[in-house]
C-alpha cells in the first residue's frame, strides 16, 4: 500500500508516553487477572534477543504486574510492555525499555539472565511509582526509585527461591561498605546535589524499608501502611513528608527515630557487646557458697613467681616450730559457727524470703556500645551451656536515654555459654565481629593472583558439549581409519597366499 499511515494512541491518567516500533520485532502476549480485569502483558525484541527474552520477558512483566498490584493498588492500565532496546532501563507509562542480551551464540551468563529479569521488574514497576504514585522525583530521587527498588525486591523474592537479588547488599563491600564511610550525603538530599545516587536512592532506601518491615513493624503491620500510602496517593503529588505521616497513621507507631536516623541522617548500625555480668542469689548457705569460693580459689592457676619459688627451701620447714594454726586454718572451711549462723538466718525469715534463696534462674546484665550511631532494635541469641538457644527481640527505645551505650538485664533458666547480636543479619550492622561474645578470630585471606572475571557457565557448557561431539567424532573416524587399514591388510595377505 502507498502513502502515509497514521496510527493514533490514547491513554488516561498518564503523564508522558513513548512507543517503539520495528519491522524485526518478535513478539509474546500473556493475560494477567486482576480482580477479573485482564491486563495483557507484551514483550517486542528482535531475534538477536533469543533465547533469553521469549523465555523470561513477558513472564518477568506479569509477575511484576501480579505481585505489585498485591503490596500496591491493582494496575489501572490496559496493557504492560517490555522492549528490547540498547537502553540500560528506562520507563514510561505502559512501556519500558531494557538492554540485556545473550551472546552471539546464543548462551547467557547467571548475571544476565537474572539481570534482564530484575531491570524487567523495576522498569515494570515504575507504573506505580512515580507514574501514579506521583513523587517529583526531580527533588527527591529515592521516592520513585526507592521505594520501586524495594517493591522490585519483594517481587524477585517470589520469582524463586533465594533469588539473587543485587538490590540488597552482601555482607561485604557494597552498601554496607559504603555506610562505614565517612562523608556521605543524606537521603533526604535534594536530587541535584545527590552523591552516590545508587546507593542513596536505590539500595539504602530498598534496606531501610526492608528492615521497618522484618524488625521493626513487622510484615502484616508495614504492608497495611505501605499499601494505605499507596493508595491514598495513586494519581496525586505526594511529598516524603505525606510517605513518613502515612506509614505512621496506618501502622499507628512513631517512627521519628526511624525516619531521622535512616532518611536524615548518616549514621550507620554498628552495636557491640562490651561486657557481660553474671549474677545470682547468694543463698547464704555455708555448704553451697564456700564449697563454690573454694572450687572457684583452688581452680585459679598459680601465678608465675608462685611456681618458680615453689621449689626454694622454705625456714619454717627447717624450723617446724614456727608453724602455728594460721598454717592449716583455711578461711573457706566450713565450721560450726557458720552452720549455727545460717540456722539462725533461716528462722527469721518468711516463707516467701526462702523462696528467693532458692531461687533457680541466672541474671546477666549485658552493656551494649553504638559505634556506629543509628539507633536501632538490638536482636539478642543466647546459646546455653547444653547448646539450646534462645532470642531476645529489644525495641529501638532502649536507647532512648542513652544512644551511646546501654546495660540491659537478661534473664534465663539456663546458664548462657555465648551470646550474639544480629543472628539473622536484618539490622544492617557494618561490623558483626564485635556482635560475638566471647569474641571469634577475624578470619582473612591472602590473595595469590589477580581475581578472575565471572564466567558464562551456559557457554561453558556448549562449549564442552562441543569438543565432547568433536572428540567423539575423532574417535569414530580413528576407528574407521583403523578398521579399514586391518581390512586391507587381510586382502593383502590374501592376495600373497
Amino acid at each position: 500500500a502507498k502513502g502515509k499511515k497514521t496510527w493514533i494512541y490514547k491513554a488516561d491518567n498518564v503523564r508522558d508516553f513513548a512507543f517503539a516500533s520495528s519491522r524485526k520485532f518478535l513478539w509474546d502476549a500473556m493475560g494477567v487477572d486482576l480482580n477479573g480485569r485482564k491486563v495483557m502483558c507484551m514483550s517486542y525484541w528482535p531475534k538477536e534477543g533469543e533465547p533469553l527474552w521469549s523465555r523470561y520477558s513477558t513472564h518477568a512483566v506479569a509477575h511484576s504486574v501480579d505481585v505489585y498490584s498485591k503490596f500496591t493498588f491493582d494496575y489501572p492500565y490496559p496493557v504492560a510492555i517490555s522492549v528490547n532496546a540498547p537502553i540500560g532501563g528506562m520507563e514510561y507509562p505502559m512501556i519500558c525499555w531494557q538492554r540485556p542480551r545473550p551472546e552471539k551464540d546464543g548462551t547467557y551468563s547467571k548475571r544476565t539472565k537474572y539481570g534482564l529479569i530484575s531491570v524487567i521488574i523495576h522498569e515494570v514497576g515504575h507504573n506505580w511509582f512515580p507514574m501514579i504514585v506521583n513523587s517529583d522525583e526531580r527533588q527527591w530521587m529515592w521516592m520513585d526509585e526507592g521505594l520501586d527498588s524495594f517493591v522490585q525486591f519483594l517481587t524477585e523474592q517470589e520469582w524463586e527461591e533465594d533469588y539473587p537479588s543485587r538490590i540488597m547488599p552482601e555482607r561485604e563491600g557494597g552498601l554496607l561498605g559504603y555506610l562505614k564511610q565517612e562523608n556521605k550525603m543524606p537521603i533526604m538530599t535534594g536530587a541535584d546535589s545527590l552523591q552516590s545516587t545508587g546507593y542513596n536512592a536505590y539500595t539504602k532506601p530498598t534496606l531501610a524499608l526492608n528492615i521497618l518491615r522484618e524488625s521493626v513493624l513487622g510484615r502484616e503491620q508495614f504492608d497495611y501502611a505501605f499499601k494505605q500510602y499507596a493508595q491514598r496517593w495513586m494519581f496525586k503529588r505526594p511529598t516524603p513528608a505525606d510517605f513518613f505521616r502515612t506509614m505512621e497513621d496506618a501502622s499507628g507507631q512513631d517512627l521519628d527515630w526511624f525516619w531521622r536516623g535512616w532518611f536524615y541522617g548518616t549514621d550507620h548500625t554498628d552495636i557491640s557487646i562490651e561486657n557481660i555480668h553474671r549474677y545470682s542469689v547468694d543463698t547464704r548457705d555455708p555448704y553451697k557458697e564456700k564449697t563454690s569460693k573454694k572450687n572457684k580459689r583452688d581452680d585459679e592457676p598459680k601465678r608465675l613467681f608462685q611456681n618458680r619459688n615453689k621449689s626454694l627451701p622454705k625456714r619454717v620447714d627447717s624450723f617446724p616450730e614456727l608453724k602455728d594454726f594460721y598454717n592449716e586454718f583455711d578461711e573457706l572451711e566450713i565450721t560450726d559457727k557458720d552452720r549455727e549462723a545460717y540456722e539462725k538466718m533461716l528462722k527469721g525469715l518468711s516463707d516467701k524470703e526462702k523462696a528467693l534463696l532458692e531461687e533457680k534462674r541466672h541474671f546477666y546484665k549485658i552493656d551494649l556500645k553504638n559505634n556506629g550511631g543509628l539507633v536501632m532494635p538490638v536482636v539478642i541469641k543466647a546459646t546455653f551451656e547444653d547448646d539450646t538457644t534462645q532470642e531476645f527481640r529489644l525495641p529501638a527505645q532502649i536507647w532512648r536515654r542513652s544512644p551511646e551505650a546501654v546495660s540491659k538485664m537478661l534473664v534465663t533458666e539456663k546458664k548462657i555459654a555465648k551470646l550474639e547480636i544480629d543472628p539473622n543479619r536484618e539490622t544492617a550492622d557494618v561490623d558483626i565481629e564485635n556482635n560475638f561474645y566471647p569474641r571469634r578470630i577475624r578470619e582473612h585471606q591472602f590473595r595469590l593472583s589477580k581475581p578472575s572475571k565471572s564466567g558464562n557457565p551456559l557457554r561453558d557448557k556448549k562449549k564442552a558439549a562441543e569438543k565432547s561431539k568433536r572428540d567423539e567424532e575423532k574417535r569414530k573416524q580413528a576407528e574407521e581409519k583403523k578398521k579399514a587399514e586391518s581390512e586391507k591388510k587381510k586382502t593383502e595377505e590374501k592376495k600373497k597366499d
